[in-house]
């Protein structure tokens, strides 16, 4: 199982964030991404600002930052296999800053010095889909092929864009990078654009991180939320594989109907999804999926810190 998620309804008191990270490679920049990308998000000096926006731009790209060198390396370990999670450990006892190296740092995340100063960051990367709201305003940010979709009077509305090589702004970013496009992967290998992680992809040091072959810059969508919306749904491409966007805004819709408990229609959804066997390929993929659902009409902005808790509920479901 290389997914990983994070659900955060009460990130502040007018604040829900919710994210899917689908790991490719291995699943260390996933679990990272979960443990550190909504922390980042806040900590951001865009965010205390109210721009949200920005705030979870630069926190994407701050997930690349701070992956890299012996503090990136250790963290990683610590996330990975037993094996790796003693070697991490140990550095860290060694190595990691002492008191309050790290007090006078924005983030808190304070070189070290060690034996992986030079770390370059993880060849192994995920994909990052965030969904924050806060009073009647989703924020929506993608980078890679996992999906947010929205249902409204029952219509699927795509809130972000899988990010693929065949989209011809991927396609000439890459080629200007210096890279290229062979069999729909990038280089050969990569079978999406964007991502978090895979610094194997991110080497050029002309260009800015927004501009490498692969980027971890997402795209960023804000909509006003209305009375008509019903739930939202953000899942990874093992979910997308198998059921269109509107196929899967009609299938919860149908067993919204009979069942209260939204943990269990993820469920059913894995279950419809799942492959009988594993000679297609369809259905064998992990799954991750976060349905978020509003309890209530949107309230006018002038009240919504009062009704953060009350207007909506969510599960989060992981399946390998």
């Amino acid at each position: 199982m290389e997914d990983s998620h994070a659900a955060h309804p009460d990130l502040d008191p007018t604040t829900s964030f919710f994210g899917v990270y689908d790991g490719h490679g291995g699943k260390v920049v996933a679990k990272f991404c979960a443990k550190y990308l909504h922390h980042q998000v806040l900590k951001q000096e865009a965010y205390s600002t109210g721009d949200i926006e920005t705030s979870v731009q630069k926190a994407f790209i701050r997930m690349d930052e701070m992956m890299c060198g012996q503090r990136g390396w250790r963290e990683l370990s610590a996330l990975g296999d037993k094996l790796n999670k003693f070697s991490g450990v140990i550095e860290g006892l060694i190595w990691s800053p002492r008191g309050g190296e790290a007090s006078n740092k924005v983030d808190d995340w304070a070189f070290e010095e060690g034996p992986h100063s030079d770390f370059t960051g993880p060849t192994s990367g995920c994909t990052a889909c965030v969904a924050i709201m806060r009073h009647n305003q989703l924020i929506v940010a993608n980078a890679g092929d996992s999906r947010c979709v929205i249902s409204r009077k029952g219509e699927a509305y795509n809130l972000s864009r899988d990010h693929k090589p065949g989209l011809d702004v991927e396609r000439e970013r890459i080629l200007k990078a210096g890279g290229f496009v062979h069999a729909g992967r990038v280089n050969g290998s990569l079978n999406l654009t964007r991502a978090i992680g895979d610094m194997e992809f991110k080497q050029n040091k002309f260009l800015s991180a927004e501009k490498q072959i692969v980027t971890a810059n997402p795209d960023v969508n804000t909509v006003e939320l209305c009375d008509d919306d019903e739930f939202v749904v953000l899942a990874c491409d093992g979910i997308w594989d198998c059921m269109s966007s509107q196929q899967l805004v009609d299938f919860i819709h149908e067993h919204l109907k009979a069942e209260s408990r939204l943990s269990t229609i993820c469920e059913r959804v894995f279950d419809k999804c799942l492959a009988p066997s594993t000679s297609t390929g369809e259905g064998c993929d992990n799954m991750t999926m976060i349905l978020v659902q509003f309890k209530k009409p949107i309230q006018p902005l002038a009240s919504a810190e009062e009704q953060t808790d009350d207007k909506l509920k969510a599960a989060a479901i992981e399946s390998n």
